[in-house]
């Protein structure tokens, strides 16, 4: 049996100044990447073309969901539908595990 196995996600090493970005795990129906941010680091506003979860697994950040403002922080979960803009800034070091959901063809 695979598996992927990680076993403390808040461990990870935090950039002293930047993003660090590592996919952990991909395939036809997920993508899971892991971030680290550095303090005052950022992702400015966009969005995605498909559904997204984030998790806050350590630090505080000031994340941006449409016109509403939530001051994050470790344990923080959030699901978004796909094209909602969003944005995020590191208010301490931020470790964040994102979630992308593709969407299933259908076929008839």
């Amino acid at each position: 049996m695979n598996y992927t196995l990680i076993p403390d996600l808040a461990a990870q090493e935090i950039p002293s100044d930047g993003i660090l970005s590592r996919t952990l795990y991909a395939d036809d129906r997920v993508k899971v990447v892991l971030f680290a941010f550095s303090v005052g680091q950022e992702l400015s506003e966009h969005t995605a073309s498909t559904p997204a979860i984030i998790q806050i697994v350590k630090g505080e950040a000031r994340l941006t969901l449409g016109s509403d403002v939530i001051e994050a922080r470790a344990g923080t979960w959030v699901y978004m539908p796909a094209q909602l803009v969003h944005s995020l800034q590191a208010r301490t070091p931020l470790i964040m595990l994102l979630v992308l959901l593709k969407e299933r063809s259908e076929t008839t």
